[in-house]
């Protein structure tokens, strides 16, 4: 069964697994599944699955910025996007971005236990990707599309060590080829 995009948002709203805090308790909740989807919102275009959005003090550091974009322009993350949209003449609002894991980290390399993931693509995720062309960024994304049965193509993370930002978008665009856009 498919849900609406507000039973989807009433579903992340609902995810609750400690010691994760919330959008709403780090005061960022709002009309979306994902903070990044004030700006990357698509009902047509790729979903990119992403492990999770930001950390606490993130949040609070770069509130305003996020307010208006749903991301942090100048991070490596975002860079290699937007290098690979570029590369495929595509804009964020051409895409859709959302996470695995919906709730928030306390900090940055905060651990995240397997189940908590589990729970919360099961929760969340997967009803998102209903009947969309799916691009996992990253190992765990892919592995719990995998894991799910999401069809989808997976990639590097954008972060991906090692490898140039170049490289790492060009990864990211030859899979939005592949998915035809």
């Amino acid at each position: 069964m498919s849900l609406s995009r507000s039973q989807i948002i009433e579903k992340r709203r609902a995810l609750s697994i400690e010691p994760f805090r919330t959008l709403a308790d780090v005061g960022f909740d709002g009309d979306w599944v994902s903070p990044y989807q004030i700006s990357s919102c698509s009902p047509t275009g790729p979903v990119l699955v992403a492990l999770h959005w930001l950390d606490e003090p993130s949040i609070n550091e770069y509130r305003q910025i996020l307010s208006e974009l749903g991301y942090l322009p100048g991070i490596r993350f975002n860079n290699v996007l937007d290098l690979a949209l570029g590369e495929r003449g595509l804009l964020r609002e051409d895409i859709y971005v959302t996470q695995a894991f919906h709730l928030v980290p306390a900090e940055r390399s905060q651990a995240i236990a397997k189940s908590a993931l589990v729970r919360s693509f099961e929760a969340v995720t997967i009803h998102e990707l209903v009947g969309r062309k799916v691009i996992g960024l990253g190992a765990e994304a892919g592995r719990l599309c995998e894991a799910f049965g999401v069809e989808h193509v997976s990639v590097c993370h954008p972060s991906r060590r090692g490898f140039s930002n170049e490289q790492n978008a060009a990864e990211i665009s030859a899979a939005f080829s592949r998915l035809g856009f």
